[in-house]
């Protein structure tokens, strides 16, 4: 996974006027206009006696997470890493146990992970210039978690080149914390997505500086962790942040074999792989106004407007248009994008890009101040593009080709 944002985006940031802070809160406050699509599609778009099955080109995953925490020392480096990201997992697909990323100067990340996890390297190839190494380490008596009075963390392993590194964080800030939720920018660097990389984060908040003890060691140096130009809430910030509450969402994981049909489990309603799909009727065919998928208490939904058309029923040389929206929680803003489908004899041609970015939907005005002067929190999104062929003609399930790429936005 990529940096939540380095510091380098954050430089100008200390030279900006109390005019334009001001200027910039008004924008923040102010919502952006959205296209209007119909509410379905015409009548043309489908043959006049065509069947077949209900497919969902559209993929949803979820992947659990206990707790992330970003450490950077962009400013005062290692010769190898400028930053660490502790993990913590407790779940039966990782398993039980923690893992650090590491940062690497060249752009590429290394992963130490207790021996308990289980990890699947193509998870971090989408990390800026992709895994470098990904290796066990006892990680023995490694502690991290969040309380009232912040973050505390223990964590000490060696490193590729058997350098120990020693990372130890005890906040004690006796004023209570103001946690805010956003969209990660973690897809922000990826050059090769294998999928759109969601990272939504609750419970969100910056390392205090008053009443906090920082200790980052690598082979006996210590190094200095980056700081915020700017107070928040009041109060002086590290550049550490962290979440005590992630949800890791990827949509269309990368795909090349079958997709099987949907299964109906009523007229409104039908499902596959753990997700279900809301059905609406649209000139005598099933369509896909909503896709849903749930871990614990989070709730996923990718809701689409004119609904997504029955693939197999859509006339030859037809062609829709539609947009879909992104919701995970309200205080996580929404996602907004397009797609296009074309139905081409036997194979269904589909396109579909996050074009209109994330919208934070945040009440406090620091956060909003972050999201106007960095606009990569909304903007990464739109550089991703989808592209995918459905081929109808294979047997026994159709065959679905399908992969990500970055284009200019």
């Amino acid at each position: 996974m990529n940096r939540l944002f380095t510091l380098r985006r954050w430089r100008p940031l200390a030279f900006v006027s109390l005019i334009i802070v001001g200027v910039a809160i008004v924008l923040a406050l102010s919502r952006p206009r959205h296209p209007v699509y119909p509410a379905q599609h015409p009548a043309e778009l489908y043959a006049p006696t065509a069947t077949g099955p209900l497919y969902a080109p559209f993929q949803l995953e979820i992947d659990p997470m206990q707790h992330l925490l970003l450490i950077n020392f962009e400013h005062d480096p290692d010769e190898v890493y400028l930053g660490f990201e502790p993990q913590v997992f407790a779940d039966e697909r990782h398993g039980v146990g923690m893992l650090v990323i590491g940062w690497r100067v060249d752009g590429t990340v290394d992963v130490f992970h207790q021996p308990g996890l289980r990890l699947d390297p193509a998870t971090y190839a989408i990390a800026g210039g992709g895994l470098n190494e990904l290796v066990e380490r006892p990680l023995i008596g490694a502690s991290f978690m969040v309380d009232e009075a912040g973050v505390q963390a223990d964590i000490s392993f060696d490193d590729l080149l058997g350098r120990p590194v020693v990372l130890r964080i005890n906040e004690r800030n006796p004023t209570p914390r103001k946690p805010f939720g956003l969209l990660a920018p973690m897809g922000a660097a990826a050059t090769e997505p294998s999928a759109l990389p969601l990272v939504y984060l609750r419970e969100f908040y910056f390392v205090r500086q008053a009443d906090t003890e920082v200790s980052i060691l690598i082979d006996g140096v210590a190094h200095q962790p980056d700081t915020m130009p700017m107070p928040m809430d009041g109060m002086r910030m590290y550049f550490m942040r962290y979440s005590n509450d992630p949800l890791i969402v990827t949509l269309n994981p990368e795909q090349h074999g079958p997709l099987a049909p949907l299964v109906q489990t009523s007229a409104n309603e039908a499902e596959a792989n753990g997700t279900s799909y809301d059905l609406v009727e649209q000139h005598g065919h099933p369509a896909i106004a909503q896709m849903r998928r749930s871990l614990n208490d989070h709730e996923v939904r990718v809701s689409f407007t004119p609904p997504l058309p029955h693939l197999a029923a859509m006339a030859d040389g037809a062609s829709a248009h539609g947009g879909f929206q992104i919701n995970a929680d309200p205080m996580l803003g929404t996602l907004r994008g397009e797609y296009w489908i074309e139905r081409r004899g036997n194979q269904v041609v589909l396109r579909a890009t996050p074009s209109g970015g994330w919208e934070p939907n945040e009440a406090k005005w620091s956060a909003n101040l972050i999201y106007r002067l960095a606009p990569i929190f909304s903007e990464w999104p739109r550089s991703y593009q989808w592209n995918a062929t459905l081929d109808l003609a294979a047997t026994p399930d159709a065959i679905l080709q399908a992969a990500w790429q970055r284009v200019e936005p």
